[in-house]
């Protein structure tokens, strides 16, 4: 058991990492979003994936 949550420590450390990250660029660039509040919601409700979809797709909008 704790051999599994030591292997699972550093994807959430890193998981952590890219949602901060993801939600702190949001919160500087959200008046140059088209629709900041949709951002959010896939940032923290759409998972492990989530944050990856906002800079692939969403930091384009303001470009």
């Amino acid at each position: 058991m704790m051999n599994t949550i030591a292997l699972l420590v550093p994807f959430i450390i890193l998981y952590l990492i890219l949602l901060v990250t993801a939600l702190v660029d949001l919160i500087r660039h959200w008046n140059t979003r088209q629709v900041p509040v949709i951002w959010l919601i896939v940032i923290i409700f759409v998972s492990t994936i989530g944050p990856i979809i906002y800079f692939i797709f969403g930091r384009k909008d303001y470009r």
